[in-house]
């Protein structure tokens, strides 16, 4: 039952056989579904293009699937673009999935070379065959593990993405990372520390439990910010398994990766876009809020244009916000 009473738009799917993912070290598929919504009565031509990167867990079509008691996203952006509260745009939803639960859109010797399949394999086909987006028309956004892809995106590829929005970023990684390695090294110590034998258990179970996923969040971090191809699936992790102790070549490789130090050196890159939104609940459970202060405290130590708000809400269920992410950003792409 659609939840709109606007006229709904047409939610295409496409297939990217991707060169730059094939043989990576994960086993994934190289071929990768993209989902494109094309508002009603446009056929995408002249359109900006948004690119929605979803969090942990989540493939690109979690978002254009039909959701109980709540709008998916084509639900909402009928709503927004047929109420007038936002500008025309086409909408990618790209599967970036992984056999380690999901992605945070970066190249990686061991979760694969997302961010080149991203911009090189998934924009061209996707504007190719719509005929939307182009230089100074592309903007990127998300949650979680997406709201981290965005803002990372914008400061590697500010010329490729003209505006971001970042939704409950992963950020200060000393924060939401840290607290979560003991009890990962508990886990693995009930297989003698051994990652590979932890791992094949848990994809063995028959329903992993709750706990078992913030193992997999941890393990799935170690293979984007400090892989070694080596290892099985890439895997290693920036403590020592018996004391829990920063191994810190290791974990400079992960705050390598922080945007709250990336921000340092590469904040002329966020002075070219066009918009940059970012907010966060003041109660998320992954300390999400903190990183970001310390973000836009620097952000206006700098003077880089942006808008950033706080709301009354944790870290789950947060889409609600896209009703003010996605006009902005549109109004942008579209001036």
């Amino acid at each position: 039952m659609r939840k709109s009473k606007h006229p709904p738009g047409v939610v295409h799917r496409l297939t990217v056989a991707s060169e730059v993912l094939r043989g990576n070290l994960l086993g994934d598929s190289s071929d990768r579904l993209v989902d494109v919504y094309v508002p009603a009565g446009h056929d995408g031509a002249g359109l900006p293009l948004l690119v929605d990167l979803v969090g942990f867990t989540a493939g690109g079509p979690a978002h254009t699937n039909w959701v109980a008691f709540r709008e998916n996203v084509p639900e909402r952006l009928d709503r927004l673009i047929g109420a007038g509260l936002m500008a025309p745009v086409a909408v990618a939803f790209p599967d970036c999935f992984t056999r380690l639960g999901g992605n945070q859109y970066v190249n990686s010797a061991a979760m694969g070379r997302w961010a080149d399949f991203l911009i090189a394999e998934m924009l061209p086909a996707v504007e190719g065959k719509f005929g939307c987006g182009g230089d100074g028309r592309r903007g990127v956004f998300g949650k979680s593990s997406g709201g981290y892809g965005s803002i990372v995106h914008a400061l590697d590829h500010s010329d490729v993405w003209a505006a971001a929005a970042c939704h409950s970023g992963d950020m200060a990684f000393e924060l939401c990372y840290l607290p979560d390695m003991p009890d990962t090294l508990r886990a693995l110590a009930r297989t003698e520390g051994s990652i590979e034998a932890w791992w094949k258990g848990f994809e063995a179970a028959l329903k992993p439990s709750d706990h078992a996923l913030k193992v997999v969040n941890i393990l799935a971090m170690a293979a984007s910010y400090d892989p070694d191809p080596s290892r099985f699936l890439g895997l290693r992790l920036p403590v020592t398994l018996d004391t829990c102790e920063l191994i810190p070549e290791r974990w400079a490789n992960w705050l390598a990766h922080d945007p709250v130090l990336k921000l340092e050196k590469q904040s002329d890159s966020l002075r070219r876009l066009k918009a940059l939104y970012i907010d966060c609940g003041t109660i998320d459970q992954f300390n999400l809020v903190y990183g970001a202060r310390r973000f836009v405290r620097r952000l206006e130590a700098l003077g880089i244009a942006h808008r950033y708000e706080e709301f009354d809400d944790n870290h789950s269920t947060v889409d609600y916000r896209m009703d003010v992410s996605l006009p902005y950003l549109a109004k942008a792409l579209t001036a």
